[in-house]
């Protein structure tokens, strides 16, 4: 059994981390990713798929980083030494989860900018009554704006540092149980408002109306990738907010919870932005160009848009303030742990390295516009690609192998019982050994040829 700190923060209620780890898994990619692709991959037959692939994929992985942390009373990296020994071949996931929380707290804070930004502009009244070429030009004149983004870029990560500095119960803890609340009636309100619109039967057939032509394997491994990257996993994250749990409370119960909140606010989020799309004739559109190009033009043209859009956009900057806390914790964690720091000093030193490493992020689409890097793409998208595509799954990859292949004796088992969810264990423990660890080789697999690189290999080899 791992020794346990004794000054070890915890969790000091069961909502509470619920809360944080929910806000850690419900992120930008929820409100507009899960929704655009159910509509375009099937429907409720896609929908269908990724529930499936939750249950499969997403949560056995998910239970298993919770396991290892609380275990451990570690961060990602000490998990796995405290686990084997300083010198083992196993602390890779750990140093690839931490890895990849870095780079993607660095460029993730950069477009949660983008939504303050708009906050901004809504507040302002910059989209009602405006005309709708000028509401769509608006994102294009502000990610050509280098100063504009880095200025945003700064506040947001100024923000993440105020609440990561305050430790796990007066900070991540206390501000989950405020954010996550108004986050969510936010989204009632808006759901409510998609309900009543015109376009509310477009909507609800645009989501779930199953359409079994459109569901190819394709689809399948979309909804596959997306079960595990929406949860947060792979990034160190689950295993640090694990850590802080105490040793009574039922993993699995806390794990569904947490992914039941997830997935029914993917699915409120998409009910809330589809109506109103339809409702005034458009098209929905992928990515930032549905968020801050298709979204801004609606709210110009409804009554009570200007309302809405202020609602809207501080939605979006809730959903990505609670996922960004829980990457810095990952990171401070580490410092904290491994290294001895003080916790003032390892948030500060982290969000000024995040922070500095954002801005050729912040820099992609002007200043650094024709600097290419992976594949000819941006510095923004490069990032995204190795953060995203590879790191994460790869870390998912071995922490199932791991858990499920070579962690010693029967202390997972007393991991997943302690809270008296040991009729879970045999079902876990079959999934964790064979399924998940398939599917997220899939995934990565799919990946790998996406981008081109198994030609390039190829071409190496030759």
């Amino acid at each position: 059994m791992a020794s346990t700190p004794a000054q070890r923060p915890q969790w000091g209620t069961r909502i509470g981390f619920v809360l944080a780890a929910a806000g850690s898994a419900v992120g930008l990619g929820n409100i507009w990713k899960f929704p655009y692709i159910a509509g375009q991959n099937g429907g409720g037959a896609f929908v269908l798929v990724y529930l499936v692939c939750i249950v499969l994929v997403g949560l056995p992985i998910m239970l298993a980083e919770l396991m290892v942390g609380r275990h451990t009373k570690k961060d990602a990296i000490g998990a796995f030494i405290a686990l084997e020994h300083k010198r083992s071949w196993w602390q890779t996931p750990g140093w690839i989860s931490v890895s990849a929380a870095f780079i993607i707290s660095s460029y993730y804070s950069v477009v949660a900018g983008w939504t303050l930004d708009y906050v901004y502009r809504a507040l302002m009244g910059r989209f009602a009554g405006t005309d709708p070429a000028v509401v769509e030009g608006m994102f294009g004149t502000l990610i050509a704006d280098g100063s504009r983004q880095m200025v945003w870029h700064f506040v947001f990560m100024a923000l993440c540092l105020a609440i990561v500095i305050s430790g796990v119960q007066k900070g991540i803890e206390r501000w989950s149980k405020i954010l996550m609340p108004i986050l969510f009636l936010l989204l009632t309100l808006l759901f409510v408002n998609g309900m009543i619109s015109p376009g509310a039967r477009q909507g609800l057939e645009f989501m779930f109306s199953p359409d079994f032509n459109k569901l190819t394997p394709g689809s399948v491994l979309e909804a596959l990738g997306h079960s595990f990257f929406t949860l947060s996993l792979g990034m160190a994250a689950m295993i640090t907010y694990g850590s802080y749990l105490k040793r009574e409370e039922d993993l699995f119960a806390a794990g569904l919870r947490v992914v039941i909140l997830d997935t029914v606010i993917a699915l409120m989020a998409g009910l809330a932005i589809f109506p109103i799309v339809f409702a005034v004739g458009m098209a929905p559109a992928a990515g930032p160009g549905l968020i801050f190009k298709t979204i801004p033009v609606v709210f110009s043209q409804i009554p009570g848009g200007a309302i809405l859009a202020v609602f809207f956009f501080l939605l979006l900057s809730f959903a990505a303030l609670t996922s960004n806390i829980s990457l810095l914790e990952a990171q401070v964690a580490y410092l904290i742990d491994e290294r001895g720091w003080g916790r003032k000093t390892a948030t500060c030193t982290i969000a000024a390295l995040a922070f500095t490493v954002g801005i050729p992020t912040a820099l992609s689409y002007n200043v650094m516009a024709d600097w290419t890097f992976i594949g000819n793409r941006s510095f923004f998208d490069s990032a995204d690609l190795i953060a995203s595509n590879y790191l994460l799954p790869i870390a998912g990859l071995l922490i199932a192998i791991y858990v499920g292949w070579f962690w010693g004796g029967d202390e997972e088992k007393e991991e997943l019982m302690a809270g008296g969810a040991g009729w879970v264990y045999p079902v876990w423990h079959v999934l964790i050994r064979f399924v998940s660890p398939l599917a997220v080789a899939i995934v990565l697999y799919y990946k790998i040829d996406e981008a081109g690189l198994w030609a390039w290999l190829h071409g190496l080899l030759q």
